[in-house]
């Protein structure tokens, strides 16, 4: 089957049935998506599908196809110049850093949807778990991202 990722269509052998994760990771080599539950509650997995946060780990790859956009962490941007990884650098947002590739990719998905979210927004939207509880961290980071992708200072 063929499947867009991080803008590329590439041509994948695996059964239908497999969750995307494991074809990212196993197939593609793009292992910035975690592994965390498996079973689609902590974001660890998240990606985004159409700019929509997907996660990938309960997903099988046979609900894809190459019309739709597949995007990763390592898709987001090739030098870390999107406005959410310049504001996680900036303020230091992870702790241990694990679940924070599928923290960024729902993050991408609320900004996606709302430019300009509230605190109301992020706590609806940013459903991931983060063991270290960076959960302000990661409010701060959305709201920064939010100004620089605005063109302000972060």
């Amino acid at each position: 089957m063929k499947l867009n990722v991080n803008g590329e269509v590439i041509d994948v052998e695996v059964d239908r049935s497999t969750p995307l994760l494991w074809v990212l990771r196993e197939q593609l080599d793009l292992t910035g998506t975690k592994y965390s539950c498996g079973i689609g509650l902590c974001g660890s997995c998240t990606v985004l599908v159409d700019g929509r946060a997907v996660r990938a780990c309960i997903t099988p790859v046979s609900a894809f196809d190459a019309d739709q956009e597949i995007t990763t962490i390592e898709g987001l941007s090739s030098d870390a110049s999107h406005p959410l990884q310049r504001a996680w650098q900036q303020l230091d947002t992870p702790q241990c850093g694990y679940c924070q590739p599928g923290m960024i990719m729902s993050a991408a998905a609320l900004l996606n949807e709302k430019p300009e979210p509230t605190d109301a927004d992020i706590d609806a939207s940013i459903t991931n778990i983060c063991r270290c509880g960076t959960y302000n961290r990661v409010r701060q980071g959305i709201h920064l991202a939010a100004r620089i992708a605005k063109g302000g200072k972060g």
